[in-house]
């Protein structure tokens, strides 16, 4: 399945998941020595600033709190149901937040500007659970709400601007906590975690900003506050290694319910003109999200998708394309689409590597592991649209053995152009039957074409096998691997309160590198000069340690490196532009011209979430 996913809204979860946990947590940690309460028998009474503290966790957790004055500055009427009020004078320490979120879990009576006073429980909620390594989002839970007043001024915002946002990501997590910051004190001037933790719950506003993350079908889009922060070419935040996190990036969500604002929809470069404000929310599949009482507009930049230009007569063209577990079931609007963009974007390609072909009944859970109807369909299309009459090859999975959707069992195919090149079938290659590598007639060959790389090692179980075949482009022998590698499943987010966090997905995909490389050695051994492309969803960055892997002893190069840096990625997640499909080459593959073609990440509108990747070269 796709490497990430865009999943529900965290609006949608209750806000009582974990929240028990990380209270034993907290207090086994230390946390919560010294805290007071009113209850105690203070005399001062509690305000916003004292439940928020001046690090990640309430000094005031698992304590009730009563009459907390302040301000209603937005009401959520769906989702998680609650409003943020916040103490309009404050204390002057930019350390402590004056705006806090009461969970309500029925729609709030209260509107914006009223003057209230709440009773309830101070409590941590971990969007995602415990295990998730999200950081935690402090608010009052079962609350008791008085309103003193209404129609009220709203508290001046917090601008969040390029100035304000430090340029260093987050701290260091201290070692002898696994690497957590929740303890840490909050140095909002230093880094930007630290710098939005300190704002949880205040209202906050941004100016006019550039979009970095096209909306989506859940009402959300990023924008970045630091319009030259790694900026693309087209308008995005590069990604360009784990700490280049790009500290100005924002996700916006609104209050208003869609049935009274349609969300705007926005490709990467458009411009939010107006800006956001509203109170600064933490949720699982964003981080610090801006939840826009006031929103405005989206100036379209004209953002075009990218047309590669065709191979020459002497140039073979190879692709790779995530075509986002397409099945017969889909409609036949997503095989047009895919399949103009195989035409006419991609320029045609001789051969195509694609990734997330399921079977020919889709995610049905029946045994059916056949896809000869899906890409059937889809080759229909290509030729509808006017490309050439594409042949294919593939080998079927075992059922339910490579991961992806339940019953869907996605896999590699390839598609070539039998009038520019030919395919070399040896038979016998099955799921589970590995290819050889023989020396033929002087160069390296498989032994099955097509055939699995490796399929008994550990690394790919519940995962998809690396699938080789060896074509034929004006007598000179190609030997092409396509890949889909673990996905990213698992890793925690860079707002993670263990920085830097942990990517436990990585693992596997070093693994699977490392299988790959040791084949490609066994080409290379057999024949020095043979042509080898290393291809697909390798869901993983240019720069990561799973690239290097693969590259290893000079068996490879990451073609997408010949790219200038602002051009280098096929994704985009949270607001990052970045790598996740890859094209590499053998030693023998010399002026090559590669291409990154966007045509889908970084628009509202997507036929698919990855954009292909095209490598031209002369055998």
């Amino acid at each position: 399945m796709t490497s990430r996913r865009s999943l529900p809204k965290i609006t949608g979860l209750p806000r009582t998941t974990a929240v028990a946990t990380l209270l034993i947590t907290a207090l086994a940690a230390g946390l919560l020595t010294g805290a007071t309460s009113a209850a105690a028998g203070d005399t001062a009474p509690v305000r916003i600033h004292d439940i928020q503290g001046t690090t990640r966790v309430s000094p005031l957790a698992g304590q009730q709190v009563a009459d907390v004055e302040g301000i209603v500055t937005g009401v959520r009427t769906y989702g998680s149901k609650g409003f943020w009020f916040q103490d309009p004078k404050g204390d002057g320490n930019p350390a402590t937040s004056e705006g806090v979120f009461v969970f309500t879990s029925s729609a709030p009576t209260v509107a914006a500007g009223d003057a209230v006073k709440v009773s309830g429980t101070v409590t941590e909620y971990i969007p995602g659970g415990l295990k998730s390594g999200n950081q935690s989002l402090t608010q009052l839970s079962r609350p008791t709400v008085t309103v003193v007043s209404s129609g009220n001024p709203v508290p001046a915002p917090v601008v969040i601007n390029s100035r304000t946002v430090p340029a260093r990501y987050s701290p260091q997590g201290d070692p002898a906590a696994e690497n957590s910051i929740n303890a840490l004190p909050l140095a909002p001037s230093r880094y930007a975690l630290d710098h939005y933790e300190a704002l949880e719950g205040a209202n906050v506003r941004i100016g006019t900003s550039r979009v970095v993350g096209a909306s989506d079908r859940h009402a959300q889009l990023w924008v970045t506050v630091k319009p030259y922060e790694n900026d693309t070419r087209r308008g995005g935040t590069l990604y360009g290694s784990y700490t280049s996190q790009n500290t100005g990036r924002l996700q916006i969500q609104q209050l208003a319910p869609l049935a009274e604002r349609p969300f705007p929809k926005a490709n990467v470069g458009d411009v939010l003109t107006g800006g956001a404000e509203g109170p600064l929310d933490f949720n699982q599949y964003g981080g610090y999200t801006l939840i826009a009482r006031t929103l405005g507009t989206v100036a379209d930049r004209g953002l075009k998708r990218e047309h590669t230009r065709p191979q020459s007569r002497h140039e073979l063209a190879v692709a790779t394309y995530n075509v986002e577990n397409l099945d017969p079931a889909d409609p036949q609007e997503k095989f047009d689409a895919l399949a103009r963009a195989v035409v006419d974007n991609l320029a045609s390609p001789d051969v195509v590597a694609l990734e997330e072909i399921q079977d020919d009944n889709g995610a049905k859970n029946d045994g059916t592991v056949g896809a000869e109807a899906t890409v059937r369909k889809f080759t229909d299309a290509i030729r509808a649209a006017g490309g050439p009459a594409y042949a294919w090859t593939s080998i079927a999975p075992e059922n339910n053995k490579d991961g992806g959707e339940p019953g869907g069992n996605i896999r590699q195919v390839f598609l070539h152009n039998p009038a520019r090149v030919s395919f070399t079938h040896r038979a016998g290659g099955d799921a589970t039957t590995p290819t050889g590598v023989v020396r033929e007639k002087g160069r390296a060959a498989l032994t099955l074409s097509p055939g699995r790389v490796d399929p008994a090692n550990a690394a790919w179980e519940n995962s998809r096998k690396p699938l080789a075949a060896e074509f034929s482009f004006r007598g000179k022998p190609v030997i092409v691997v396509a890949n889909h590698f673990g996905s990213k499943g698992g890793d925690e987010a860079l707002s993670s309160h263990h920085q830097p966090p942990v990517r436990s997905s990585e693992t596997k995909r070093l693994q699977q590198a490392q299988s790959v490389n040791a084949f490609v050695k066994e080409v290379l051994k057999a024949d020095r000069r043979a042509n080898v492309l290393v291809l697909g969803d390798i869901n993983d960055f240019e720069f990561s340690a799973t690239t290097k892997a693969l590259a290893a002893d000079g068996a490879l190069t990451a073609a997408i490196e010949s790219l200038p840096r602002s051009e280098r990625y096929s994704y985009v997640f949270q607001g990052n532009s970045q790598v996740l499909d890859q094209i590499l080459t053998s030693p023998a593959i010399r002026g090559f011209s590669y291409d990154s073609v966007h045509i889908n990440a970084e628009f509202a509108d997507q036929n698919s979430d990855h954009d292909p990747q095209v490598l031209r070269f002369r055998p």
